[in-house]
C-alpha cells in the first residue's frame, strides 16, 4: 500500500512551523517535502532517506527493485529541511558531511530546493 499523501495545506503549515522551530511538526514537514521531491523528480533511480521520518525513490533512470539501491542519499531532518527549502546549497551540505551520497546518480543539485506551495 502506498504511503498516505499529505495534503498541501497540512504540509505547508508543517514546513512553516518546523522552520520556525516547532519540533512536533518536523516529521510531517520532512515527509511532505520528500513527497514534493518524489512528485517533481519522478523516477526510481535514487533513494533519498531521512531517518527515521521517511524515504522516497526519485529521479529518472534505471529502476531499482531489490536489496540496497545503488544510488542512496541520506541525511538528518535538519539538513533535509535546509536543502528542500533553499537555506543550504547542495554542494555545501555534501562538503560539510551533512549528506551521505553514494552512487553515480546520487546528486540532488538540480532538484533542491523543491517547489513547495508555501515558498
Amino acid at each position: 500500500m502506498p504511503p498516505k499523501r499529505i495534503p498541501a495545506e497540512i504540509g505547508v503549515a508543517a514546513v512553516e512551523a518546523a522552520l520556525a522551530g516547532s519540533a512536533p511538526d518536523r516529521a510531517t514537514a520532512v515527509r511532505y517535502l520528500l513527497q514534493v521531491l518524489a512528485e517533481s523528480a519522478e523516477g526510481n533511480s535514487v533513494e533519498v532517506r531521512v531517518p527515521p521520518f521517511g524515504a522516497v525513490q526519485a529521479i529518472e533512470g534505471p529502476r531499482h527493485t531489490r536489496g540496497t539501491p545503488p544510488n542512496v542519499i541520506e541525511m538528518d531532518a535538519a539538513t533535509w529541511l535546509a536543502l528542500a527549502t533553499g537555506s543550504q546549497p547542495w554542494a555545501e551540505a555534501v562538503a560539510s558531511g551533512s549528506v551521505h551520497a553514494s552512487g553515480s546518480r546520487a546528486d540532488l543539485s538540480g532538484y533542491v530546493p523543491v517547489r513547495w506551495v508555501g515558498e
